[in-house]
């Protein structure tokens, strides 16, 4: 029994919509960031300054959904806000990751059709309208994501706190609880300049309620590191591997990038 969705041949991004209607719609996320035909946007130029704020101690437990890696947050005292976000505040509720089988891929979006090694992700609701995750994942301006590219490169100290015990989390529904505070501020970029637009979670169901934020600048993170994402599964302990082309493990977890249609793409900063 596959599982309802994934990343391999039979249950990959060309058949989600089957089962999730919303995978089809015109508001899909990731694109592919054309950076001279994006356009800077008097609204943003005129904006708060993005602004984010994270508590290391509230970085609770790391798990295997079995198509990444996650780890989950207590989001109190955390804050997103400015920029695209206006005057709501928006507050973190998990970060995870998508990689490739090579350093070569790996980004959900691309930028002039080139690919990173992985993209990291750090998923915030908006607190100001809604009562609930569950609920703002529900409107058009319920949930802001932050995208980083990771390149191969440099080791991360930061990013280390989640690769070094990926190796407890082999299997598909195993969690740990984070032994140290583990700071995701610290995975961003230097630069704060960023693509913004609106668009969808990029995994089922694929909710349109994404104001996406893509910092332009990638982060340097060992090839070290992209090998630990590389060696989960994505199946129970219980389970006998399955035999697709991915041989059961989580690797080209990314999915490709969807028509822009005729939303805007907007940038910030240099």
């Amino acid at each position: 029994m596959s599982a309802t969705w994934g990343y391999t041949n039979e249950n990959g991004p060309q058949n989600w919509s089957k089962l999730f209607p919303q995978a089809s719609g015109h508001r899909q996320s990731p694109v592919n960031i054309e950076s001279l035909k994006t356009q800077r946007g008097s609204q943003l130029t005129d904006a708060k300054p993005l602004n984010w704020k994270y508590v290391p101690e509230n970085t609770k437990s790391l798990v295997n959904p079995g198509y990444c890696w996650r780890v989950d947050v207590d989001g109190n005292g955390s804050e997103l806000s400015g920029g695209p976000l206006g005057d709501n505040l928006y507050k973190l509720e998990q970060f995870h990751c998508h990689w490739g089988c090579s350093d070569g891929q790996g980004s959900e979006h691309t930028v002039d059709g080139l690919s990173y090694s992985g993209e990291l992700h750090l998923v915030h609701w908006n607190t100001t309208k809604y009562p609930s995750f569950g609920e703002a994942a529900k409107h058009p301006d319920g949930l802001a994501v932050l995208g980083v590219f990771f390149k191969a490169g440099a080791f991360h100290p930061e990013v280390e706190k989640v690769t070094k015990l990926l190796q407890f989390i082999l299997h598909k529904g195993d969690r740990i609880t984070l032994p140290d505070a583990c700071d995701p501020g610290k995975m961003l970029p230097k630069s704060s300049s960023y693509w913004t637009y609106e668009g969808s979670l990029t995994t089922p169901p694929c909710s349109e309620s994404v104001i996406w934020i893509v910092f332009k600048e990638p982060v340097e993170i060992s090839h070290g590191q992209l090998d630990a994402m590389r060696n989960l599964n994505c199946y129970d302990v219980k389970d006998e591997c399955p035999c697709d082309n991915l041989k059961g493990k989580v690797i080209n977890n990314f999915r490709p990038p969807l028509p822009l249609g005729n939303r805007q793409l907007l940038e910030y900063g240099h």
